[in-house]
């Protein structure tokens, strides 16, 4: 019986543990300067990522319409910190991006190309909690 409480109990905590990319992740500046912080959590099976909150070049904070928007969706976690699979939004080109991403530490490097690789686009975020 001990041995089917502490089995269950393994079971419970391994489902409970969050991926280690989960969390808040400010943007690198866009074409405008503009920067953003991303919240990365679990959506059904996958990973996604909503801007939370915008900010210009100055660090201020700003209103933007594309607070509250998806910018990333579909990421799976693949091993060793990489994640593919997912797309990216990059609202300053307004393009969607067939994207992957890596984690090293508190740095996520996001990557991704359309029209067949021929455009890429990659940026750095940094985790802010």
């Amino acid at each position: 019986m001990k041995h089917m409480i502490a089995a269950a109990l393994v079971l419970v905590a391994g489902a409970a543990a969050a991926d280690p990319v989960e969390g808040l992740w400010k943007t690198k500046p866009d074409d405008n300067g503009n920067f953003g912080y991303v919240e990365i959590k679990p959506c059904g099976a996958t990973l996604c990522g909503t801007l939370v909150k915008a900010f210009d070049g100055t660090g201020t904070e700003i209103a933007s319409p594309n607070v509250g928007k998806q910018i990333v969706w579909d990421m799976t976690a693949e091993g060793d910190g990489a994640y593919g699979g997912g797309k990216v939004w990059a609202p300053d080109r307004d393009k969607t991006y067939k994207s992957k991403m890596q984690l090293s530490g508190n740095a996520l490097a996001v990557s991704g190309c359309v029209l067949g690789g021929m455009i890429c686009r990659d940026s750095d975020w940094t985790r802010v909690k």
